[in-house]
């Protein structure tokens, strides 16, 4: 069972081996420090309810004068295709209207990440361009998609 709640500082940790362990291009401890500490952020973990403290994924999302940018989606290697990102996701953009007061929201995703790409879409993601050369480690276009 996955219990979705709001970032704390003892979660940060493991949230960087997550992000290590997915990205070639990880956030730092310091990155994600400075965001769960931003009144205009939110960032969300999954914890496994039978192991609490075992984070499982994340998400977080900036509010830009209403308009949301969701920075990171991370879901452990072990735990995708699960539930763990839809129900991170669900719960994110849930709270980021409800707290935030996000109208909108917006990502980016390389546009070889299908699995990711299907999920954006089922939650109502529309791709509206690319940005070309986006990512690095590999290089990589990235699609940007909102939710409107």
């Amino acid at each position: 069972m996955i219990v979705v709640r709001t970032m704390q500082i003892e979660d940060v940790d493991q949230v960087c081996v997550l992000e290590e362990e997915a990205f070639s291009m990880p956030w730092h401890k310091q990155s994600f420090l400075e965001m769960i500490a931003h009144p205009d952020a939110l960032y969300l973990v999954a914890e496994n309810r039978e192991q609490p403290g075992k984070i499982l994924g994340c998400c977080g999302v900036r509010n830009i004068v209403g308009e949301g940018e969701i920075t990171n989606v991370v879901v452990k290697k072990e735990s995708r295709n699960e539930g763990t990102g839809r129900k991170l996701l669900t719960e994110l953009l849930r709270r980021g209207m409800e707290e935030l007061g996000i109208s909108a929201f917006t990502l980016e995703v390389r546009v070889g990440n299908a699995p990711a790409i299907h999920l954006y879409e089922s939650l109502g993601f529309i791709s509206e361009g690319i940005r070309k050369n986006f990512y690095e480690k590999p290089r990589e276009d990235a699609m940007i998609m909102w939710k409107r």
